[in-house]
């Protein structure tokens, strides 16, 4: 059979509806048009220093129309993205650029100190410029694109070890966008906020979708709950994704207004949202749609319709169209109420990660993806999510894994063993907190020891405190009882 293909998206978006509005960012609107013209020149311009189809090219990019062209340029090449967090230091970002055997990095001028330090460790590693490519070059765009290969990898921290590349193919992208317009519809006047970062597949998806489906994007460099609430208000924004935190300041500055009948959804990810925020949400007659997925699933795979948001709180809803859901324990499928593991299957799913065949046959069985996640389903087929990973912090939407910081809090001489553990935060909804051991007659101070944690991890996995202990709680195997951690503190360790 042959391969599945089709048409480069933005080309024939472009051809298909030249005029209608693509992405507006910072009070301009491009088309569809202007923004193939803009992604096409920019294309040659990077071309002009090499960079070629079957090439793999790191970005590291703000919310930014330059990193919109940026990454549409470099599908136009038929070049694999490698899409770097910009909140990660050097070193953690030299690594994935390493792991991922990225032969060129993309960027801009607002990251060249970061750009710097990544140079010093990786000295060999072409580091791109937008601002620094030449003024103009050819390149022969890319006319098809097939479903079966590779478009973008997206590294996410495991529980143990070093960060895995997702791999995600053009079909995971485009099934993904067909099970959500499946789910929520699609109107002539959407218009999609994105606040969320785009190389997050929070982010990135809302970008896919909108040059599949011809939807305008309100893209925002940063959060901001006045500016949100202004574009859905006054600037007919019908759609945004968000994470709790995002929500609960939007609805904090509503205060006592509403929004016009216009808008039709918030997709809320990031874990379940809490009971008296949904509350506050209904009372205002806000639409939400409390979702499930991961990078591994290119976005959302489970989502509550807002009809539901209220008599299955605390659920993340049914799979989307496309896909399949099962709670499996011990290698049997579990029964409505009995909780187990998440099992997801769907052409939205991973092929795998990249170079690491084993974690890959571990995660992927027979086309079903393990995700490590423990929930259950009720006698309806609701999803309801127990645990994320077991002992993963959401910070801010930003997935935080205490086995990361916990190995680099271990690397000080003077600690002997390290846990970590979230603990609630208004604002962020959790943060790391860390419980550290010293070897025996070591002196560290708390500050010290979180100075070196910020050489090596990003400001949001730096704990908010460090509390020093005698022991950690661990179980008759010798496995650390992150959940225990708290409880040492109560008890005065």
């Amino acid at each position: 059979m042959a391969e599945e293909k089709l048409p480069n998206w933005l080309k024939n978006r472009a051809h298909l509806t030249p005029d209608r509005p693509a992405i507006e960012f910072e009070g301009r609107t491009y088309s569809f048009l202007e923004l193939h013209t803009c992604s096409e020149k920019m294309a040659g311009r990077l071309a002009g220093v090499g960079l070629k189809a079957g090439d793999t090219c790191a970005v590291l990019l703000r919310n930014h129309m330059d990193g919109v062209v940026a990454i549409h340029a470099l599908f136009h090449l038929g070049v694999k993205i490698v899409m770097l967090n910009n909140k990660l230091t050097a070193k953690e970002l030299s690594w994935q650029i390493g792991d991922s055997g990225a032969a060129y990095l993309v960027s801009e001028g607002s990251f060249s100190s970061k750009l710097e330090d990544i140079g010093g460790i990786v000295p060999d590693l072409p580091v791109l410029s937008m601002e620094q490519l030449p003024v103009e070059g050819a390149a022969e765009i890319i006319e098809e694109f097939y479903l079966e290969d590779p478009a973008t990898i997206m590294y996410t921290s495991g529980t143990t070890g070093n960060p895995k590349g997702v791999i995600q193919t053009f079909g995971n992208h485009w099934w993904s966008a067909v099970g959500s317009v499946l789910n929520l519809g699609l109107h002539e006047d959407d218009s999609w906020y994105c606040a969320v970062p785009i190389f997050h597949i929070s982010g990135l998806s809302i970008l896919m979708k909108s040059v599949i489906y011809g939807m305008k994007v309100v893209l925002a460099e940063k959060f901001d709950e006045r500016d949100a609430n202004r574009a859905i208000q006054e600037n007919g924004v019908t759609t945004i994704s968000v994470v709790t935190t995002m929500l609960n300041r939007m609805v904090h500055d509503l205060e006592e207004a509403s929004y016009p009948d216009s808008f039709r959804c918030i997709l809320l990810g990031g874990g379940p949202a809490p009971i008296h925020l949904l509350e506050a949400c209904k009372d205002k007659d806000i639409p939400v749609y409390q979702s499930y997925g991961m990078t591994e699933t290119s976005s959302q795979i489970v989502t509550l319709a807002p009809e539901y948001s209220m008599t299955k709180i605390g659920s993340a809803g049914k799979p989307l169209f496309p896909s399949q859901l099962r709670i499996e324990q011990d290698g049997k499928s579990c029964g409505p109420g009995e909780a187990g593991e998440i099992v997801v299957s769907g052409p939205n799913v991973t092929k795998g990660y990249f170079n690491r065949l084993d974690a890959t046959q571990r995660a992927i069985v027979d086309g079903w993806l393990y995700t490590g996640d423990l929930g259950y389903l009720d006698d309806e087929g609701f999803l309801y999510v127990l645990d994320r990973r077991s002992d993963l912090i959401i910070s801010g939407g930003e997935n935080v894994y205490p086995a990361e910081i916990e190995n680099v809090l271990s690397k000080h001489p003077a600690v002997f063993e390290a846990g970590v553990t979230g603990t609630e935060d208004e604002k962020w909804g959790q943060v790391p907190l860390a419980f550290v051991v010293l070897h025996q007659g070591a002196e560290l101070s708390e500050s010290d020891l979180l100075d070196y944690c910020r050489q090596s991890l990003a400001s949001y996995k730096i704990p908010r405190s460090v509390i020093f202990c005698k022991s950690l709680p661990r179980n008759g195997a010798s496995k650390l009882l992150r959940r225990e951690l708290k409880q040492g503190m109560e008890e005065g360790q």
